[in-house]
């Protein structure tokens, strides 16, 4: 079975997507990750790149014997799978683009990025994460995953708060659309307060392959806030490729022997 690889977005952690993990786990072998100097990796220190990010996730797969995925990528961790198709896009078989866009410049951003790195070196890395782990949701600080989610955000250091900024601030993927060929389906909460429309409407319209699901009356953590429907897609976006499996090997087995 072919693995489904989740790397999660800007201060972000593996821990997040323990409700996909349990809802996919009959079709679907999941793999999380977290990215140095975030969630459980916390104590190692972040680079400064997307493409740093993505040579980093690409080798870590390696040594866990992972050569070919399915892959998904949520908001930061969206611009970090886009680098990794383009660095390695044999080894990816379907890819879900959650959340995110491809440029790392954000007009329509609930606040410029420039701003997001002045104002974490005054108030410091705990009351960042909360700020800004709040405009994540639709209901912010009173919506339901906001105290789990602001938790793993509260793991990463100021130094992995500018890197993964200056990360995102410098990256442009726009030049690497056109030449994604794996299926992709792209995921968008309407009311997202960090990628606007534009962003996501251009992934769904450059990439050859793509599906487009908008999920109504949430923002930017429509997993945490509408896990039931946001499952309910990837497991549809998947379905076909089990069925796909089921049938080449119903052939395989009934194939005459020569």
């Amino acid at each position: 079975m072919t693995p489904l690889v989740m790397v999660h977005g800007f201060m972000g952690g593996s821990r997040q997507w323990a409700e996909q993990t349990k809802a996919l786990a009959s079709c679907l072998d999941v793999v999380t990750i977290d990215l140095p100097g975030f969630g459980l990796n916390a104590h190692l220190r972040a680079p400064d790149t997307i493409t740093a990010f993505a040579t980093w996730v690409l080798d870590h797969l390696r040594t866990q014997g992972i050569e070919r995925f399915h892959l998904l990528g949520h908001s930061m961790g969206g611009m970090i799978a886009q680098e990794m198709v383009a660095l390695s896009p044999d080894r990816v078989d379907r890819l879900v683009l959650y959340g995110t866009g491809a440029t790392g410049v954000l007009p329509g951003r609930f606040e410029p990025i420039h701003i997001s790195k002045s104002r974490a070196q005054t108030d410091g890395p705990r009351k960042t994460a909360r700020r800004i782990a709040a405009t994540w949701f639709l209901d912010r600080e009173a919506a339901t995953g906001f105290e789990g989610c602001a938790a793993i955000a509260e793991r990463s250091s100021l130094q992995a708060i500018e890197a993964g900024l200056n990360a995102m601030e410098g990256w442009n993927g726009e030049p690497n659309l056109v030449a994604i060929k794996a299926p992709t389906l792209v995921i968008w909460g309407d009311h997202d307060r960090t990628y606007p429309w534009h962003q996501t409407e251009q992934l769904w319209t450059a990439i050859d392959d793509t599906s487009l699901a908008v999920i109504p009356n949430c923002a930017h953590a429509a997993h945490l806030e509408k896990p039931g429907i946001f499952n309910r897609i990837l497991r549809d976006f998947f379905e076909d490729v089990g069925l796909q499996n089921q049938s080449r090997a119903v052939l395989e087995s009934s194939a005459p022997v020569t």
